[in-house]
C-alpha cells in the first residue's frame, strides 16, 4: 500500500474515531440531561453500538496506520511530536477503555429502567458524571494529537 492510501485510511479512521466519539457523546450528553428514561434507553443502547461499531475499529487502524506511514515516510520514532502524540492517544484510550465499561452499565441501567418503567438508580447518575469527567481529558488530548498530526512541530 503506498503512502498515499495509507494517509486516506489513517485520516477516515481518526474522522470515524473523533466523530463518532463527540456525535455520542454530544448525544448521551443532552439525553442526560432530560431526564426522559425512554429516551435514555434507546440513545445509550446506539452509543455502545456505535463505539462498538466505529470507535472500536478506528482506534485499533490508527496506531497501525499511524506507524506504517512513519516508517513509509522516514519519520523518527524519537521525534517529540511523535512522542507527544503516542502519550496524549494513551491517555485518550486510558479515558476512553472505562468510557466503554460505563456506557455499557449506563446501557442496562437505562434499558431495566425504561422496562420497568422506574427511574434511574443513583448509581447511574455517578456513572453519568465519571463518563462526562473522563471526555474532556480524552477529547482534548485528540485535538492535540490532531494538531501535531497537521504540523508535525521539530
Amino acid at each position: 500500500m503506498d503512502y498515499l492510501s495509507i494517509k486516506w485510511l489513517h485520516i477516515l479512521s481518526a474522522t470515524f474515531m473523533f466523530g463518532t466519539g463527540f456525535g455520542t457523546a454530544f448525544y448521551m450528553f443532552f439525553v442526560n440531561r432530560s431526564h426522559n428514561v425512554q429516551a435514555i434507553a434507546v440513545v445509550t443502547r446506539w452509543v455502545a453500538r456505535a463505539d462498538w461499531w466505529f470507535t472500536t475499529p478506528s482506534v485499533i487502524i490508527q496506531p497501525l496506520s499511524g506507524f506504517w506511514m512513519m516508517y513509509v515516510a522516514g519519520y523518527p520514532l524519537q521525534a517529540n511530536w511523535v512522542r507527544w502524540s503516542l502519550a496524549l492517544y494513551a491517555l485518550a484510550g486510558l479515558c476512553w477503555l472505562p468510557v466503554v465499561w460505563l456506557q455499557l452499565q449506563m446501557r442496562d441501567m437505562a434499558n431495566a429502567a425504561a422496562r420497568e418503567n422506574q427511574a434511574l438508580p443513583a448509581r447511574y447518575w455517578r456513572y453519568e458524571k465519571i463518563w462526562t469527567a473522563l471526555g474532556f481529558p480524552a477529547f482534548g488530548g485528540l485535538l492535540v494529537v490532531y494538531w501535531l498530526m497537521v504540523h508535525k512541530p521539530s
